[in-house]
């Protein structure tokens, strides 16, 4: 039914039209008495949502879409509109049920049936402009690695602006503006127009197509590159160079080694079907609707399956790094969220986290005191504890006394420079001195906090704008080879996300691997939800 109803606006605003149009007429005498059950059934109908009680009570319960002047039906007619269209952003229309509020609708037969008519209108309005402002899903509730804060928008302040503004205008600035959902919305558009003819046609064979090669396999591999856009339509049945580049080019757009070879993962990737990319196009509108916020003029993007970390300065990337995020281990994974970065400290201390101490060190203190003898072991007063007259296996988890700390030195686990944002999940980025991780095509093996290949120059772009020679100050402190802390003057916010789909800064869509499993959960929530795959699912 919600399907049916999404393709015919129409027979809904025609029966809109033809019920309130008899209940106006059938309610004009005795006036005073069909307001009085008017307001009556507002306030019964509302009494259970505070923010549509408040609004009533302060508009004297007028009707904010039951009239019947052109405002009203400019109102309903735009929101049954919306309504309709919620498909189009990835939104489960069943959740707005038009087929309940026609039926109500049809049956209305007194001013005590307007009232409840009017005010599931404003629970269907609030309910939309909730989830097409800042998501269906509650993050938390999906997984608990996505700790993001989302920036929900007061529902009688919404209720207000429209009721005070043109009906289009507010209900077309509902959603994200950003270019990333404007991008994702259109290829949503386009992948269901290719599966509905079909897809990119049958799989690749086998495990591993190589230059020089010739067969089914390597045409099977040309013909889902065409399909793709990442190859000119062609006739050659080789692993021809035009071919090799198609494959770069695809690699690259994938976030895989572009080594021009179609390995194992390169083709697992390539035959991923539309739908699987489907999925992960509505999946990043949802994450977008997330953080449907101004992310700051200046501010630092982590995207947790690209393995990158980027400084934006108006919409433009100015700088870009790899990184390392947490293993995939449920103690170990990366949360996503965002903070303002306020400081970086040059020749960190490592203060090893509790979790760290008890799980991974104090085993190998209980058989050995000198193991991990780089590490200091402190007690509560800061003193060194004299290892040769400890007994360690004394200790539980739970009852370890001490601390440990490594002192600053290349061989650091924070090596030479860490930036921080001070956050309860002690998460921040630093330089480690495990260079050769920054090589390995998945970079996923820190204990949650972000590790960045090249953190020196990171660290001059983000003195940039506060100093007249950012190396110049940057060297003079790691020099010294002292703990040394280095205010921005200017808070850079942070966001660390995580996107398997995203829009490149020429329009084009890029797809990374779900390194956590993350966005299938998110998925399998929305399709619970009632997000449906147009021209896939009935």
């Amino acid at each position: 039914m919600a399907q049916q109803i999404a393709v015919n606006p129409h027979r809904i605003l025609q029966v809109f039209a033809v019920a309130l149009a008899w209940l106006v007429a059938a309610l004009v005498a005795p006036a005073e008495a069909q307001v009085t059950a008017f307001k009556q059934a507002v306030a019964e109908a509302a009494a259970g949502d505070e923010d549509i009680s408040a609004f009533y009570r302060e508009t004297e319960y007028a009707p904010l879409w039951t009239g019947n002047s052109d405002a009203h039906r400019e109102r309903r007619a735009e929101l049954v509109r919306v309504l309709t269209q919620a498909p189009s952003h990835g939104l489960p229309i069943g959740r707005y049920d038009l087929a309940g509020l026609m039926r109500q609708m049809e049956s209305a037969r007194s001013s005590r049936d307007l009232g409840s008519v009017e005010v599931a209108l404003s629970k269907a309005f609030l309910r939309y402009a909730r989830d097409v402002q800042t998501g269906v899903l509650v993050p938390s509730r999906v997984d608990s690695g996505l700790v993001l804060e989302v920036p929900y928008r007061d529902r009688l302040e919404t209720l207000k602006r429209f009721s005070d503004g043109d009906p289009r205008a507010v209900l077309q600035s509902l959603p994200p503006t950003s270019t990333q959902y404007r991008g994702l919305m259109k290829e949503k558009m386009r992948l269901q127009d290719l599966i509905a003819q079909g897809g990119w046609g049958p799989a690749v064979p086998g495990n591993t197509l190589k230059p020089g090669q010739e067969g089914a396999a390597v045409i099977a591999l040309r013909d889902r590159l065409v399909a793709m856009g990442h190859l000119p339509a062609t006739a050659s049945q080789s692993y021809d160079s035009a071919l090799q580049e198609a494959v770069r080019r695809f690699q690259a757009a994938h976030g895989l080694v572009a080594d021009g070879v179609a390995g194992k993962e390169t083709i697992s990737e390539v035959n991923k079907p539309a739908t699987e990319r489907l999925k992960s196009i509505i999946v990043a509108m949802e994450r977008e609707r997330w953080i449907n916020m101004d992310l700051g003029e200046r501010h630092i993007l982590v995207n947790q399956t690209d393995f990158t970390a980027r400084i934006v300065d108006h919409g433009e990337v100015t700088f870009e790094t790899r990184s390392v995020i947490g293993k995939n281990t449920s103690d170990r994974r990366s949360p996503e969220f965002s903070d303002q970065m306020e400081f970086m400290v040059v020749n960190p201390s490592w203060y090893v986290p509790r979790s760290i101490v008890t799980k991974e060190y104090l085993p190998k203190l209980r058989n050995n005191p000198y193991a991990v003898s780089h590490i200091e072991i402190t007690d509560s007063r800061g003193r060194r504890v004299d290892r040769s007259s400890a007994n360690f296996a004394q200790y539980s988890a739970r009852s370890f006394p001490f601390a440990m700390r490594q002192p600053p030195s290349k061989s650091n686990a924070l090596g030479l420079v860490k930036f921080m944002f001070p956050n309860k999940y002690n998460i921040y980025l630093h330089d480690t001195p495990s260079k050769n991780l920054f090589d390995r095509d998945v970079r996923a093996f820190s204990h949650g906090c972000i590790r960045l290949a090249d953190p020196f120059d990171f660290a001059y772009a983000l003195l940039a704008p506060q100093a007249a020679d950012p190396v110049a100050e940057f060297l003079r402190a790691l020099k010294s080879g002292r703990e040394t802390k280095i205010s921005l003057e200017q808070p850079v916010p942070v966001h660390i996300v995580y996107r398997t789909a995203l829009m490149n800064q020429t329009g084009q869509a890029e797809y990374r691997r779900d390194v956590y499993g993350r966005d299938g959960r998110i998925w399998e929530a929305l399709d619970r939800a009632g997000v449906v795959l147009t021209g896939v699912q009935g």
